[in-house]
């Protein structure tokens, strides 16, 4: 007989305070640490534990109690569902920001490395459609969305191209405007 899955707690009034790596939203619940994907700093959520290891958790947040007030409604629709961005919800200084503290954490507290200066990331002009590069995928079946199920509508399946989605490498979702190339 399989051992018994132990249950994870529901954590209510979660502050996130900052951004790790991997753009995972933190929060510290006594010493331990919380990853959780979708939030940014100065929002408060109730987040299940979905995962909990000896010196942290992750978890999803299962409901926002108060936004941050640097939230902003994301232009593209794909997001939330695609890899492809993960901070169209933070405004680009708020981006560039934590993309720079990133940066710097890596360089100093995880490696150890002593770095007198990091100058500042330069950032494009544009807020959206700066990118020169991406890598699409190419498959013959398509992701279909918790959207496109809850509608009722008829699912035609078809190849897609877009990007994969978050932690599942085989399946791509077909992306239809992309507001980073």
């Amino acid at each position: 007989m399989g051992r018994r899955k132990k249950e994870l707690p529901l954590l209510r009034g979660i502050a996130i305070t900052d951004i790790g790596s991997e753009g995972n939203a933190i929060a510290k619940i006594d010493d331990m640490v919380l990853f959780v994907p979708g939030m940014i700093p100065g929002d408060v959520a109730d987040i299940q534990v979905r995962r909990k290891r000896k010196r942290y958790m992750e978890g999803v947040a299962v409901s926002l109690i108060t936004p941050s007030s640097d939230r902003k409604e994301p232009v593209c629709e794909h997001f939330g569902t695609c890899g492809g961005c993960r901070w169209q919800h933070l405004p680009y200084e708020k981006q560039l920001y934590y993309k720079e503290k990133q940066v710097r954490d890596n360089l100093t507290r995880i490696s150890h490395a002593f770095i007198p200066e990091i100058r500042p990331i330069i950032g494009s002009v544009n807020d959206y459609y700066y990118r020169n590069k991406l890598e699409f995928t190419f498959s013959d079946k398509r992701w279909i969305t918790r959207s496109e199920v809850e509608s009722g509508d008829e699912i035609i399946q078809r190849p897609a191209l877009g990007f994969h989605l978050p932690g599942i490498y085989d399946k791509v979702l077909d992306i239809t405007r992309c507001h980073l190339l």
